[in-house]
């Protein structure tokens, strides 16, 4: 039997984590899905590993033990929200977990890609003071350091950034936070507004299914050095997704914006199409996903 490749998966129970595992099992790898703490359940034949990415001997034995050929690293504090309360552990949390994998490699000399999810929300340290967040710093500071370790040590690193993913499943973004506020309005009624910042920023939204589709294109044809956008190369508002939102719910609700203005990010995803990548999942079916996802939960 040929030797199926082997891809480490840190972030496995996370929201694009769970999708990556399923998907690459499903294209012929043999994954190998890093948890920090043992999960309840794990599909049959997966082979799941506990491991403190914030504990260097820990996880050098990650890496020494599984020997991947691929570490595809989603493990992260993603939260912008959080960063200002927490701003030290999520620094600590994209930091070092980067900085102990692709030195566990290179103490190694392991033949291993190592693919590192940056955000559409990372900065220009040439334009520190245009920081957003701190999740933007630590996002920026985990890129730099894959980045360096691949120009220092000859490390095959490849970039991946990605926009604002969305579909079923748990996440922090902004169209997670409005579905499940419309399912609990659903449930439970009520007439709170909905507060959000902007109905005005634009965003660049992208299913979960389409990024790990993506992420396949890079393992297997991304060229080591560079950065790709995993983007739909469109823009939404936020008043926009609101009113896709409305058309897929009995209720009626009221948004309360703070702000008359709003920023606009869009991604730039040709170079990952001229690796023969291509989004397939509309919007609309991401939107409703999403909500029939908050419906089946108990909220």
């Amino acid at each position: 039997m040929k030797n199926l490749p082997k891809i480490l998966i840190t972030g496995a129970g996370g929201f694009i984590g769970q999708y990556a595992c399923r998907y690459f099992e499903e294209n012929g790898y043999k994954v190998y899905a890093a948890h920090r703490t043992h999960p309840p359940s794990a599909p049959k034949g997966r082979s799941v590993e506990v491991c403190n990415l914030l504990d260097r001997n820990q996880v050098r034995h990650l890496i020494k033990k599984v020997q991947p050929n691929i570490v595809l690293h989603l493990a992260a504090q993603n939260d912008a929200g959080q960063s200002w309360k927490s701003p030290v552990h999520t620094i600590e949390t994209n930091v070092l977990s980067t900085l102990y994998l692709v030195d566990a490699i290179r103490e190694m000399n392991l033949s291993c890609r190592f693919i590192t999810a940056g955000s559409a929300l990372q900065s220009d340290l040439n334009h520190i003071s245009a920081l957003p967040h701190p999740y933007s710093l630590s996002k920026t500071l985990q890129v730099l350091i894959a980045q360096a370790w691949e120009i220092l040590f000859q490390l095959d690193v490849v970039i991946a950034k990605p926009a604002n993913i969305i579909g079923p499943g748990p996440s922090h973004g902004i169209c997670s936070i409005l579905a499940k506020k419309i399912v609990e309005l659903e449930q439970r009624g009520g007439h709170d507004p909905i507060e959000i910042t902007s109905l005005k920023s634009r965003r660049d939204f992208l299913d979960v299914r389409d990024a790990v589709s993506g992420l396949k294109y890079l393992i297997e044809d991304g060229k080591n050095g560079e950065v790709y956008e995993i983007a739909s190369g469109v823009s939404l508002s936020i008043g926009e997704v609101i009113d896709y939102f409305k058309t897929l719910t009995p209720v009626q609700f009221t948004i309360h914006s703070h702000s008359d203005q709003g920023d606009c990010f869009t991604g730039s995803p040709q170079k990952l199409m001229d690796l023969g990548w291509k989004p397939k999942i509309p919007f609309e079916q991401s939107f409703e996903d999403l909500l029939n996802y908050y419906r089946n939960q108990i909220i």
